[in-house]
C-alpha cells in the first residue's frame, strides 16, 4: 500500500511518535511520507484542489490532535487513511453530495474536469473520471482504493471497517458499472 520514506520504516515512526522528545519530528515525517498519497486518495471523491487541500490539511490536524490515541495496532498509514476517508466522507455529506449524477450535472463535471491544470484531457481520462463519480460513494472509494492505489482488500478493510467479502462484491460491481458506463459512452 503506502511506503514511509526510505530513510524510516512504519515500525520506526510508531516508536518516534510514542517519545515525546521525537514525536514532532515522526509527526512531520510521516506528514512528508504520507501527503501526495493522502492527497490523491481525497482528490479522487472530491474532485477539486482546493476541498482537497483542506481535507487533507484537516486529516493532519486531526491526526496530530489524537496522536496520543494511536495505539499501534495498526500501521501509521492505514490510520491516516482511515481519518482522510472519514474526513471525506464527512466533506461530502456536508456538502449534501451523496451520488453525483451525471445527468443532472454531466456539463458540471465535465467543465470541471477541463479547467482542472492536473487533468490532461484525454476523452478516455475524461470518461473513467465520469463512470467513477456515478458510483455511490462506498463503491467509489472501494474502486479508487483497489483501481488506483492498488491496495489490497485487507487494507482496504482496516481503513473502511468492513469484510473483505462486502469489499470484493463491491469492487467487483462497481467495475461492472464503469464498464457500462464507458461502453454506452463510446
Amino acid at each position: 500500500m503506502t511506503k514511509p520514506p526510505n530513510n524510516c520504516d512504519e515500525r520506526s515512526i510508531i516508536e518516534k511518535l510514542r517519545d515525546p522528545a521525537t514525536q514532532t519530528a515522526a509527526f512531520s515525517l510521516a506528514v512528508r511520507a504520507y501527503s501526495e498519497q493522502l492527497y490523491w486518495h481525497i482528490r479522487r471523491m472530491v474532485f477539486t484542489h482546493e476541498d482537497s487541500n483542506d481535507i487533507l490539511q484537516n486529516t493532519f490536524i486531526k491526526a496530530w490532535n489524537n496522536i496520543d490515541n494511536f495505539r499501534g495496532d495498526s500501521q501509521i498509514s492505514t490510520w491516516l487513511y482511515r481519518i482522510a476517508t472519514n474526513e471525506t466522507l464527512t466533506h461530502l455529506s456536508h456538502k449534501r453530495i451523496e451520488t453525483v449524477s451525471l445527468n443532472s450535472d454531466e456539463g458540471k463535471i465535465a467543465h470541471e474536469l477541463e479547467c482542472d491544470p492536473l487533468f490532461n484531457g484525454n476523452h478516455a481520462d475524461a470518461l473513467l473520471h465520469e463512470a467513477i463519480n456515478s458510483l455511490p460513494e462506498k463503491q467509489r472509494l472501494v474502486f479508487n482504493m483497489r483501481y488506483f492505489n492498488d491496495m489490497k482488500y485487507e487494507e482496504i478493510s482496516q481503513i473502511l471497517g468492513t469484510s473483505t467479502g462486502a469489499l470484493k462484491a463491491s469492487y467487483h460491481i462497481a467495475a461492472k458499472k464503469v464498464e457500462e458506463y464507458i461502453t454506452s459512452k463510446d
